[in-house]
């Protein structure tokens, strides 16, 4: 394997066990913050899923920007 391809694979699976993590304890996130909101709950949620998105998307550009890998 490729030193950049490498890179690459380490990169997405450190993203994907960090989300994994935080998905692990969504569950207790979400009824703590619902204590308190259950729209702001919701929208945690939202956020979550959104940030797991735009972590890919922005990693592509800057992979692009950067001239690939």
């Amino acid at each position: 394997m490729e030193q950049g391809n490498r890179n690459s694979a380490l990169a997405a699976a450190a993203i994907l066990i960090g989300f994994g993590i935080l998905a692990y304890f969504m569950p207790t996130i979400m009824l703590a913050v619902g204590g308190y909101s259950p729209t702001v709950a919701g929208v945690v949620a939202v956020g979550f899923v959104a940030a797991f998105f735009l972590v890919f998307y922005f990693r592509a550009r800057f992979q692009r920007r950067k001239g690939g890998e």
